[in-house]
């Protein structure tokens, strides 16, 4: 089954849904500090590196397929939030775009949770209406990564599609009993010293790969919240920044003193470091063989924190390739549930304020 990807950083996403039996063909990725480590880790997809905006429709390969996650930064809680009204905010758009194109069997657009904010109802609201006037059947779901076998609190929107011929709507897989924890994402290189780089990485010698670390001060902002959670729990969310990443769980919990004003711990027996490049990954469950080239280590924690959970991608790709199936050996997919999408949008109306 041939897909494409778009907006695809260093293909998370992608790799999630080679792994449940999809072939991605096909790749678009416009931030060059990417490239190098798409093409090591995805070699037999086509990377094209060029500006969305400038790539008709007819250039890209036909597929049964479409998946990516437009720039989230412009519906970010922590950031400006400007949404559709900021030029990235407004790629959402061109993926649209060739959605309506390419008319694939099904879709899967992955962003913030800060898309649901009310100050973006009116905008979420009409970019569902335009996938569904491109002819698909629309379900969408605010997801907490941990419930899917990522050892993180992370949650992202999940919005899929299905082409309205195939006669059903996808119904997102139940959720999994077990927590994996940080014990289980990065104990076994525990022991293991990372390297401390301040921006530059030079040529290292750890014995796992991308195992290093930026060093640096905390910011106030940074200070603002306790940072450190302990073996048995999950991560905090990997973010697209080195200076925000976690503090790995050998140390203490940090210490209240204010609002908005926590310590470190004088008293911790191991001291205060942020996670690794590699540790980040692995909370993002990408495989150690995953290698990530990168000239400065903030580019390191970008392309990870950008990225969609490979396993929270794989199970999510398992259950539509299922689905696809069926309806490539049935016929109009008689087996799927029938929902409404009116009926999907009233209940995102009535629920938006409870994400506030």
């Amino acid at each position: 089954m041939n897909i494409v990807s778009l907006f695809s950083g260093c293909g998370g996403l992608d790799l999630g849904f080679s792994q449940a039996g999809f072939n991605v063909v096909w790749a678009n990725e416009y931030d060059k500090s990417i490239w190098d480590t798409y093409e090591l880790n995805h070699p037999h997809t086509k990377l094209d590196k060029r500006d969305i905006r400038n790539i008709t429709s007819d250039e890209i390969p036909e597929c049964i397929g479409i998946i990516g996650g437009p720039p989230c930064q412009s519906w970010s809680e922590a950031g400006a939030g400007r949404g559709i009204n900021d030029n990235r905010g407004q790629l959402f758009y061109e993926y649209i775009r060739v959605i309506r194109d390419k008319k694939p069997l099904f879709f899967v657009a992955e962003n913030v949770s800060g898309i649901l904010a009310k100050k973006h109802i009116q905008a979420f609201t009409n970019i569902l209406s335009l996938f569904q006037e491109a002819g698909y059947n629309i379900t969408y779901k605010l997801l907490n990564a941990y419930h899917f076998q990522v050892p993180q609190d992370r949650k992202r929107v999940i919005i899929v599609g299905y082409r309205e011929d195939i006669g059903g709507i996808f119904d997102f897989p139940l959720t999994a009993n077990q927590i994996l924890t940080l014990r289980d994402a990065i104990y076994d290189i525990s022991q293991i010293e990372p390297v401390p780089v301040a921006r530059e990485v030079t040529k290292t010698h750890c014995l796992v790969p991308n195992h290093e670390y930026m060093e640096g001060s905390f910011s106030s902002i940074y200070m603002s919240r306790n940072r450190v959670r302990n073996w048995e729990e999950p991560s905090f969310t990997i973010q697209a920044g080195g200076r925000h990443a976690p503090i790995h769980p050998q140390a203490n919990k940090m210490i209240w003193v204010a609002k908005d004003k926590w310590i470190f711990d004088p008293n911790s027996s191991k001291p205060y470091r942020r996670l690794s490049v590699r540790e980040c990954a692995r909370i993002q469950t990408f495989p150690d063989d995953f290698i990530f080239k990168y000239k400065y280590i903030p580019d390191g924690y970008k392309m990870i924190g950008n990225a969609v959970p490979v396993t929270l991608a794989k199970i999510l790709a398992s259950k539509i390739y299922i689905d696809i199936k069926q309806y490539q050996e049935l016929g109009y997919g008689n087996q799927l549930r029938q929902h409404k999408f009116n009926q999907q949008l009233t209940l995102f109306l009535q629920a938006s304020s409870l994400f506030h």
